[in-house]
């Protein structure tokens, strides 16, 4: 029996902080314990933009407005599966500086608080030297060019996983 993938949106938010960090958050994966920016699926009726923004307050307790958020500058797309589900995946991210780090938790929905182990603020540097799983590949090229030029004219694509 085939199964038909099921469409996925979802909007993640590169929170960058003074000193140019970035915040991740690290997660239980299938593929073992993974690092991934804050973000989540799009409701019903919502547009990414605004399920950014909602994700971001619920994960980090923290606030953006829609022109905060500006537009997309990046996205990944692929198929992943669970439960014997298959779907496919479109990740979009928006970019925000933050001037304070503090993160709250506290809104997390029950399934994110079973999902998170942590988080923590990375530099570019820390970004490039890791071996651990960091989701998007090929993310500390994306900051660096974010950092120094800024955003893109158009959204860049990152591959969906390694050697992809």
């Amino acid at each position: 029996m085939d199964v038909k993938p099921r469409a996925r949106p979802a909007a993640r938010v590169l929170v960058v902080g003074p000193d140019d960090v970035l915040l991740l958050f690290k997660f239980r994966a299938t593929e073992g314990p993974a690092w991934l920016t804050p973000g989540g699926g799009v409701h019903p009726g919502e547009s990414v933009a605004e399920a950014a923004a909602r994700e971001l307050g619920e994960e980090t307790g923290m606030t953006a407005s829609l022109a905060e958020l500006g537009p997309v500058v990046a996205y990944s797309e692929g198929q992943w599966s669970a439960d014997g589900q298959v779907f496919d995946a479109r990740d979009s991210f928006f970019w925000l500086r933050v001037a304070d780090t503090a993160v709250d938790t506290s809104r997390q929905e029950d399934l994110e608080r079973s999902l998170i182990l942590g988080h923590r603020w990375w530099t570019v540097d820390e970004l490039a030297a890791t071996t651990d799983l960091v989701y998007p590949v090929g993310l500390a090229g994306l900051m660096h060019t974010l950092l120094t030029q800024g955003r893109p004219a158009s959204p860049i694509r990152l591959p969906w996983r390694p050697n992809a």
